[in-house]
């Protein structure tokens, strides 16, 4: 394709192409195709490349000359995270215990992409289990898919679980793809690899079809080079569901056309709180003071801000999510005969496949959510309460006290080394406050530190969706600060 850049080309852009008949989905798919298969062998972002990916191209270019397209997806080549299920295509979490599992029907979310005509162009590796296996556990390594490098230096860390997805979406082995978040799983991998990630508000999109870590947190969102095709994708991901009951409090006057209400002058005279974190570091420092220079360009005012009640948060969040992954997980496993029944199962098998120890051996986190309280325990439900209400009040207090529209936060550190000897460092990130309210968090690319990106990201109230991604949507107009990933082997 002469002049063709899958990298810069967003999804309107492609559709203008296909249709002037300068491009067919066919030949985007092939390109993506041929992409992973030349360069993911030095990335390990992609688990599975779905063999039905041309046909569901070519049913696409024959709609779009039958004048029957679906919509701006159709023909668009999209993966998806393997921790959501699909029918035609096997779900693992990355996990080699769930090879023998039975197939699932469609997550909801899948149903809708198809229903849409988008391209599903395969399965994303991902950190095995969402994460929630080790405290020493190596984001980005799955026995079954083995360790995803960050693109922009291979022996640097991708961060978080959904990091399959987000380095395909950097290195332009998709135009987007799916992630899931329960904390920072979306976000932060996005951030590192210099890429827009989006977490909608929880009952925004829905989770039924989608191998669990906590109900009270767990969200789908989209993954994309560019906040527009992350609003698109949202477009048709969003939506009721009765599968879902957190679904029902989808509020009757919700946008549904994200993309249209992006506009350029959105943050002229809003009011944003800047939360700092220079526990991330001084060339994060440097690129946040950069950041509130750019914003007030753009007619923002920006106040400085200290989000409450984070180290009570932090007490209470990772013992409720025990509690909630033993019962989530067993209640999905339940519907998978042929793999292991339950979390106790899961766990006796870790401990006989040598395979699922290559990295880290230790499964604590399975061991600990095993014996953690019931979901009925009078404890468990009193914190998982206070632990809800602190994060909507750190979020919701200071947007009302300093009358602020959004808040914006550096999303991570500069990548660290991959080692699975050591696991990943603790490192302080924005996610929580979204995470745990259940808040919308969209990160979009602000910089870099050397060779490793840094993103920023903007938080508000609950389905203020539309809001921060017009907010993210100008300041990457400003910023203009992604680069394509070099694939350095070292920094």
């Amino acid at each position: 394709m002469p002049e063709f850049s899958v990298d810069r080309a967003t999804i309107p852009a492609l559709q203008r192409r296909m249709t002037r008949g300068r491009l067919t989905a066919v030949e985007l798919t092939g390109i993506y195709l041929e992409r992973i298969r030349t360069l993911d062998e030095r990335l390990h972002s992609v688990l599975a490349v779905n063999r039905y990916a041309r046909a569901q191209a070519a049913g696409s270019d024959r709609r779009r000359r039958d004048g029957r397209l679906r919509g701006p997806l159709d023909g668009i080549p999209v993966l998806l995270k393997d921790n959501i299920d699909t029918a035609s295509m096997p779900t693992t979490a990355g996990s080699r215990a769930m090879l023998a599992a039975g197939p699932p029907p469609d997550a909801t979310l899948v149903r809708r992409l198809r229903a849409a005509g988008a391209v599903l162009l395969g399965k994303a590796n991902l950190s095995e289990w969402a994460n929630f296996r080790s405290r020493a556990s190596t984001s980005g390594w799955s026995a079954l898919g083995g360790q995803t490098r960050n693109p922009h230096v291979l022996d640097r860390n991708p961060c978080g679980s959904s990091s399959g997805s987000a380095v395909a979406v950097a290195a332009s082995l998709c135009q987007v793809a799916i992630g899931s978040e329960t904390d920072g799983s979306i976000v932060c991998p996005s951030g590192i690899t210099g890429i827009v990630g989006h977490k909608p508000t929880l009952g925004l999109v829905s989770r039924a079809g989608m191998i669990p870590v906590s109900a009270e947190q767990d969200t789908a969102g989209p993954m994309a080079r560019t906040v527009l095709d992350a609003a698109i994708t949202l477009s048709v991901l969003q939506g009721r569901d009765p599968a879902d009951p957190a679904t029902l409090a989808y509020p009757a006057d919700q946008p549904t056309d994200y993309a249209a209400l992006l506009r350029p002058d959105a943050l002229r005279g809003a009011r944003i709180g800047l939360w700092r974190l220079p526990a991330l570091g001084p060339a994060v420092a440097k690129l946040v003071t950069a950041t509130v220079k750019l914003l007030r360009e753009c007619g923002a005012t920006v106040v400085e801000v200290e989000l409450p009640y984070q180290d009570r948060i932090g007490e209470l969040e990772f013992p409720a999510l025990e509690t909630e992954f033993h019962r989530d997980l067993d209640a999905y496993l339940g519907t998978r005969p042929g793999g292991p029944g339950n979390l106790g199962g899961l766990i006796e098998y870790n401990r006989g496949d040598p395979l699922e120890q290559t990295c880290f051996a230790d499964q604590e986190v399975f061991e600990r959510s095993l014996a953690a309280p019931a979901p009925d325990d009078p404890g468990y439900l009193a914190d998982r309460a206070e632990l809800s209400d602190l994060a909507r009040r750190s979020i919701d207090e200071t947007l009302t006290g300093k009358r602020l529209d959004a808040i914006v936060a550096p999303t991570n550190p500069p990548a660290w080394l991959t080692n699975c000897a050591t696991g990943d460092p603790d490192v302080c990130l924005s996610s929580t406050p979204a995470a745990v309210s259940g808040y919308p968090a969209v990160t979009v690319p602000a910089g870099f530190a050397g060779p490793l990106p840094i993103g920023i990201t903007f938080m508000a109230g609950g389905f203020a969706d539309a809001r921060i991604l017009a907010y993210a949507a100008e300041f990457e107009r400003v910023s203009a600060a992604r680069r394509p990933p070099r694939l350095r082997p070292t920094r």
